[in-house]
């Protein structure tokens, strides 16, 4: 492919340069053979043409031809190195200014005498037998004014106008030759410095097609096969954010399948043990209703972790709308430590309320505000076996910051952005003392951002953690309401 790409190139590059200044040098080579042609047979007959008047000033006083007119033709063939013949009204030549010449008796064209009679001047070429250069011939009218007697010939080779083109030809041929390796260098180089990149982006290209999108192109050139590289290196670029999060989601998916298979099977596993233990009347009476209370309780735990994994793909797939009031965070926060308070009062855990004074109401939805809260306290009671929990609210610029404080086991640096991956549970080595779906933090930062809040922690193992969450305050007609 690239040297199918190369060849095209080079060919197509070679063959216009060599056919732009074949046809240009040639064009300019004929042009100016022509013109400096037309120039020297133009100067030719210019001069002629005064030398003629000269000639006509010195003889229009005489008539006839004598002596003295024949002398003065030899005089100007001298001076002039022309030949000059004389020729009265009817055409007939009745002098010259070489004697060796035999044209006397012979006349001119009628039409030449004809034009010469009305006072016009003639110009024409002229070959003569037995001379190989090309001769101007020029006729003027002799005699003065309207007494016309005949008319004047003058003819002169036009000397080295074949020999100037002859050079200037040659000229033109070095110049092409010269031209033709200057177009193969230009053709070769340009050829070179287009096909480089476009291997290059050929190559790159390649890679990229098989799914190595890391690769880039490195031209650095801000020409048209720049702006293609570059446009390249960007789609590369997006398709490697695109591969890393279809690899992404595509891990997320396996560990979604792998962790629900996990979580469904231990609960299930104990439900067929005890069934069977019970379908072989290998429990007593007495010990059956402990049994039927364990796969009752297994039971339910599978329809919570049901629940909150139909709850997460709503929340992900943007299907739960909130029904957004002004909630009084107060009354909400005492009504979560109430509801939680005899489950923590068995592990000897306090829980508290700190509220600041003068507190806005905040703006959400109660119903999924109170899903966040039971989410934390639920965790913060979990995983505190004795101490403290602590719910307080207080105001922060136009926000209202909610915490959930505990004082249990705490959570290592390591697991802290871990926390809000479906079920990934801070407990995952222990046994299975606290049992539950991985789920509820996950859903939690979902409800926040749904609100258009922000959710953060702080932690340190075996100190406790502190959950803050900033939500937008509730104000009416500007005035934010306050909670007394």
């Amino acid at each position: 492919m690239i040297l199918g790409i190369d060849k095209s190139i080079f060919r197509r590059l070679l063959f216009s340069c060599l056919f732009t200044v074949l046809l240009g040098l040639c064009a300019v080579g004929l042009l100016m053979s022509l013109l400096v042609k037309s120039y020297i047979v133009g100067s030719a007959k210019d001069d002629l043409l005064r030398e003629a008047k000269k000639v006509n000033l010195a003889i229009q006083q005489e008539k006839t031809v004598n002596d003295n007119v024949r002398n003065l033709l030899v005089f100007f063939d001298q001076s002039y190195d022309t030949r000059i013949w004389l020729f009265d009204r009817q055409g007939n030549i009745v002098a010259m200014s070489t004697q060796d010449e035999v044209s006397i008796g012979k006349y001119v064209s009628s039409w030449i005498v004809s034009k010469v009679l009305v006072g016009s001047n003639v110009v024409q070429n002229l070959k003569f037998e037995g001379m190989t250069q090309p001769m101007v011939s020029v006729v003027v009218p002799w005699g003065k004014d309207d007494n016309v007697y005949g008319g004047i010939v003058l003819h002169a080779p036009i000397t080295g106008i074949e020999e100037t083109v002859r050079n200037l030809r040659e000229a033109i041929l070095w110049i092409t030759l010269f031209g033709i390796l200057l177009s193969t260098a230009m053709a070769s180089y340009l050829s070179w410095s287009i096909s480089r990149p476009l291997r290059r982006i050929d190559q790159a290209a390649a890679k990229i097609g098989m799914g190595e999108y890391g690769e880039r192109i490195h031209i650095q050139s801000k020409d048209e096969i720049g702006e293609l590289a570059a446009t390249i290196n960007s789609m590369a670029e997006k398709l490697e954010k695109v591969d890393g999060e279809k690899r992404r989601l595509e891990q997320t998916r396996q560990d979604f399948l792998a962790n629900i298979s996990h979580e469904l099977r231990t609960p299930l596993t104990a439900m067929q043990g005890f069934l069977e233990a019970l379908l072989d009347d290998l429990i007593d009476e007495g010990s059956r209703h402990r049994y039927y209370d364990i796969i009752y309780h297994e039971s339910l735990h599978m329809n919570r972790l049901v629940d909150d994994i139909m709850e997460l793909v709503k929340l992900e797939n943007g299907e739960i709308t909130l029904n957004k009031t002004r909630v009084d965070i107060a009354g909400l926060m005492n009504k979560i430590a109430f509801k939680f308070a005899p489950e923590a009062a068995e592990k000897q855990v306090d829980i508290q309320v700190n509220l600041a004074e003068n507190l806005p109401m905040v703006y959400a939805d109660q119903t999924r505000l109170e899903q966040i809260l039971n989410n934390l306290v639920k965790n913060a009671v979990k995983f505190t076996d004795s101490g403290t929990i602590t719910l307080s609210a207080d105001r922060q610029d136009d926000s209202l910051r909610l915490s959930v404080a505990d004082t249990g086991i705490g959570i290592a640096a390591a697991d802290q952005e871990r926390i809000w991956e479906r079920f990934f549970k801070v407990d995952r080595g222990r046994s299975r003392k606290n049992i539950g779906s991985g789920l509820g933090l996950a859903i939690v930062r979902e409800l926040v951002e749904l609100h258009g809040g922000e959710i953060g922690l702080q932690s340190e193992v075996g100190q406790g953690t502190t959950f803050h969450i900033l939500l937008p305050s509730a104000e009416v007609g500007g005035t934010v309401v306050a909670i007394d």
